[in-house]
């Protein structure tokens, strides 16, 4: 593996970070914040009209960019220290995603150039109220019959579900338990039975919804690849939109260390600058080395999702990468959001200040596809497997 950036890699990086600066800054975000969309279609526009990133790693053949995971989290870095507001995430790495790994040729054809030619967005809904992250918690069921399959349920902590165009939706059949009857299918979001509510939560930067299915019907065309064995397929969707959330972290871990280092140069106190105190060098450092050793692990988790969807890695490898990623960055980005919250002093505490935002932010990324107890018991899992 090479863990260096190519030249284009860093154009790349350097050019979504020029763009963000300019059209998802502060003012940006809290505008977007206060709708319920939870963005605005002029960032979007631009994100899909000029810049075509939600094509990145769309393949070629279906219209995309062709590139590869490594510039996706290039990108995603760069969002994540800007809060960008926008259906990103949502349709990118979790549909996008989940029509590569288990949608049919027939079905990537259809909906991954819609999504690359049309800006069609997309969501993966698949949690019940449990707020589980395993197989268990998928309770909506399907049932299957000669012409396709009516979905039933509720599912919860969709991102972008009252918003996206298209749905991609885990279900099971009834009896069912376990990782077993799982399968995936291919909603619009109009068809019939189909209700959506948005779910207010603490971090307005990333909207959530509540999906309700009521005799939903799917025609056999929609219905993605293992119908009642899927669970393998969904299990490395999510893998791979662990490591994008954790990239979303590193960025966001990075940018409050920028500024909080950027404020203690100049915030003085019994005359002299606040960074010139050793206590405070001392938690610069920390966060410093939080910061870089997360780029490490998402960049590493990058390399292997790249293998992995080019056929030169294994699932159980895209695995252990996707949780040592996301359980170091979520603890990384939750200890630099709160520990720049308390540099800041007074300030920080303050609705006018950012800082606030990048702490909630944090959070809820912090619990979203498991928080880092999760990954930690789950890679103990993983190397007893090998040890047996």
């Amino acid at each position: 593996m090479e863990f260096s950036f190519t030249e284009e890699q860093q154009m790349i990086r350097d050019t979504a970070a020029s763009f963000l600066a300019e059209y998802s800054d502060s003012q940006a975000v809290r505008r977007a914040m206060a709708t319920e969309a939870g963005y605005e279609d002029v960032l979007w526009s631009r994100i899909t009209e000029e810049m075509y990133w939600h094509a990145v790693h769309v393949p070629e053949s279906f219209g995309g960019l062709g590139l590869g995971y490594v510039e996706l989290v290039a990108m995603l870095e760069e969002m994540g220290k800007y809060l960008t507001c926008a259906p990103f995430y949502s349709t990118v790495c979790l549909g996008v995603n989940a029509l590569r790994v288990a949608g049919t040729d027939e079905q990537q054809e259809q909906y991954l150039s819609q999504i690359a030619a049309d800006g069609v967005t997309a969501t993966l809904a698949w949690t019940g109220a449990t707020g589980r992250w395993d197989a268990s918690t998928i309770d909506a069921t399907y049932v299957l019959s000669e012409d396709g399959a009516v979905l039933d349920g509720r599912l919860r902590y969709v991102p972008d579900g009252h918003t996206a165009d298209l749905l991609l939706i885990a279900a099971r059949s009834n009896g069912s338990s376990g990782d077993a009857g799982i399968g995936l299918f291919i909603v619009p979001a109009t068809a019939d039975g189909v209700t959506r509510t948005w779910l207010p939560t603490m971090d307005q930067t990333r909207k959530q919804a509540e999906i309700d299915l009521s005799g939903v019907r799917v025609e056999a065309s929609d219905i993605m690849r293992e119908v009642g064995n899927a669970w393998p397929l969904l299990s490395q969707v999510l893998d791979l939109a662990r490591i994008a959330i954790a990239a979303d972290q590193m960025g966001g871990a990075d940018r409050v260390l920028e500024v909080t280092v950027d404020y203690i140069k100049e915030r003085k106190q019994f005359g002299r600058t606040v960074g010139g105190f050793q206590a405070m060098k001392h938690k610069a450092a920390d966060m410093m080395l939080k910061a870089e050793a997360a780029r490490s692990a998402v960049y590493y988790a990058a390399c292997v999702a790249d293998e992995f969807l080019s056929g030169r890695a294994t699932s159980e490898s895209l695995a252990e990468a996707a949780s040592v990623a996301k359980a170091y960055c979520s603890d990384a980005y939750f200890h630099n959001a709160g520990s720049a919250i308390q540099m800041h002093g007074g300030i920080g505490f303050t609705w006018e200040h950012d800082t606030h935002l990048y702490f909630k932010r944090a959070k809820s990324t912090q619990q979203f596809l498991g928080d880092a107890a999760f990954h930690r018991e789950r890679l103990a899992g993983q190397l007893l497997g090998a040890v047996k």
